[in-house]
């Protein structure tokens, strides 16, 4: 069972993606085309959270098409690629969907999510988090890595909360 700590009023959660969703590695083959790796218990835990009625957007440094799955998969509308300043787009979601600091959580793993961190009340990484995150204060670790479940333990704590 999860050790996180969540609150019932959350209405909004936002995630990075690489390190996240996947365990942050990719494959390249001879044509230098890119292959990730993405965890169906996390893409349900999407699914989970939409049908609670949270409010659920992808906030990603990097520009892959895999975004464009969960797109039109489940008509996510907040999918931001190839964001450097993701703390200035949360911040643009929240103000967009007047949310406060204490009713959005924010998951991410790497050095690029701090800002978006800062942002928020609650912070989640994956247990294979940049060590630097990790340690943000106020973060809180999953037991599982991300690409194996991170998001989707996450989810179930949460809605556990609903």
């Amino acid at each position: 069972m999860s050790d996180l700590k969540l609150s019932k009023n959350i209405k909004m959660v936002i995630s990075d993606f690489d390190g996240v969703f996947t365990d942050g590695s990719f494959l390249l083959d001879e044509n230098l085309n890119q292959q990730k790796r993405v965890n169906f218990i996390d893409i349900m835990g999407v699914s989970i959270l939409l049908k609670k009625g949270i409010i659920f957007g992808i906030i990603s440094g990097e520009t892959t098409n895999i975004l464009e799955y969960f797109r039109a998969k489940f008509g996510i509308e907040e999918i931001h690629k190839g964001i450097r300043q993701k703390g200035i787009v949360l911040t643009e979601l929240m103000e967009k969907y007047n949310v406060k600091s204490d009713e959005v959580l924010y998951i991410g793993d790497d050095i690029n999510d701090i800002a978006a961190f800062e942002c928020v009340d609650y912070k989640i990484a994956p247990k294979n988090a940049n060590p630097i995150v990790k340690v943000l204060p106020g973060i809180q670790v999953t037991n599982a890595s991300g690409g194996n479940g991170a998001f989707r333990e996450m989810v179930d704590c949460l809605t556990s909360y609903i």
